[in-house]
């Protein structure tokens, strides 16, 4: 160096990582703030429509695929429930057919991660791991669907649980429970909605773009920031086995009261490398169980017997679900095998990934509901 050339202090290390760390908590706010738009630019769009569909759900088929669109369309398993769960207790639903809806629900809750895995579309790696990650939560509901729908039909096997668990519980109260994340997102949410009008279609391109962008830099912020750091906490930690990823899933979503939520926070760390398809499986089964809380709060809260029987089939159809599934490894491989291979084939043709989407979501369940309804 010239003598007497100044050498301009560079900025120091731990004022570098408090930056990152703030931009971290700046994107992951707005990440959750565009999951409460895109959820919202649903509702706006079809939750009247949606509404109707659940209570004119007669047949088991169309009250099964009436659930998945419903909760596609509204993009909340919680929400759809709860309907469910006040119809019943209104007299307006049979208890049975409100069995069928929310085995639809659960997998219709799944489209949200889904969506939020196509955020990483234009980077092949990334998304190749978020899509795995956030499609295993749906061929895991479809799976349990296939194994518990005919046993409900012909043993009626979550009507007897689900009603003699009621029975115990029916008359203890209400309860209710703040979920933190709805608080402090909440009032962004609702101003950028009024800012907007109201109107779905800006709602939702607002949700998307903030999605995008929100995927886009966190994804590099974790990869600076502290990847090598939380891979190893995570391992060795938070999910060094599956009870504890299980027991995770289900402490965060009843917390949040939102299983879309909790599901959707993972795929960006998969898309980023820090979690592995095997550590996520077991957080979304602890998720699916964990979203019930809701509707179970809000059954107990009417002090209807029937209406929390319908919450605890909901409960039920989870638990049993997890307990024919991952116990016996040929079967738990099943779930991750399939959406690999969807994975596999989405990558190469990334416009199959949102056409998935668009068939069991949405197309099929309405070709179903139009000739059987």
């Amino acid at each position: 160096m010239v003598q007497g050339e100044v050498r301009e202090p560079g900025i120091p290390q731990r004022w570098k990582t408090a930056l990152l760390v703030a931009g971290l908590i700046a994107l992951v706010y707005a990440f959750l703030v565009s999951i409460g738009l895109l959820g919202a630019s649903f509702k706006f769009f079809g939750k009247g429509f949606a509404h109707q569909l659940i209570e004119s759900s007669n047949n088991p088929l169309v009250a099964l695929f009436g659930g998945v669109l419903a909760t596609a369309l509204i993009q909340s398993s919680s929400t759809t429930t709860s309907i469910v769960v006040g119809l019943v207790a209104a007299g307006t639903m049979p208890f049975q057919t409100a069995i069928y809806v929310v085995m639809g629900a659960n997998i219709g809750t799944s489209v949200t991660n889904i969506l939020v895995s196509l955020g990483h579309i234009t980077r092949s790696v990334e998304f190749k791991r978020a899509y795995s990650a956030s499609t295993i939560h749906d061929f895991f509901n479809l799976m349990a669907v296939l194994i518990l729908f005919p046993l409900q039909y012909y043993f009626n096997i979550l009507g007897f649980l689900s009603d003699h668990l009621a029975s115990e519980y029916a008359h203890l109260g209400g309860l209710k429970f703040a979920s933190p994340i709805k608080l402090i997102t909440k009032p962004t949410i609702h101003f950028l909605i009024d800012l907007l009008n109201k109107k779905p279609w800006p709602i939702l391109i607002l949700s998307l773009v903030l999605l995008f962008v929100a995927l886009r830099y966190l994804v590099k912020i974790l990869k600076i920031l502290v990847i090598d750091r939380v891979e190893a906490v995570f391992d060795t930690v938070i999910f060094k086995n599956a009870a504890r990823a299980m027991g995770l899933g289900v402490i965060l979503t009843v917390m949040v009261q939102s299983s879309s939520i909790t599901t959707s926070l993972v795929v960006p760390l998969a898309g980023a490398g820090i979690l592995t398809l095997e550590q996520i499986f077991p957080y979304t089964l602890g998720a699916n169980v964990g979203t019930t809380i809701t509707a179970i709060l809000a059954a107990l809260s009417l002090g209807d017997q029937t209406a929390v029987a319908v919450s605890f089939a909901h409960l039920l159809f989870n638990v049993l679900g997890i307990l024919i599934v991952w116990p016996i490894p040929a079967i738990r491989r099943i779930p991750m095998k399939l959406a690999r291979g969807l994975t596999s084939i989405a990558t190469a043709h990334r416009w199959l990934a949102v056409l998935y989407i668009l068939l069991v979501f949405y197309a099929i369940p309405g070709i179903v509901i139009f000739f059987l309804g």
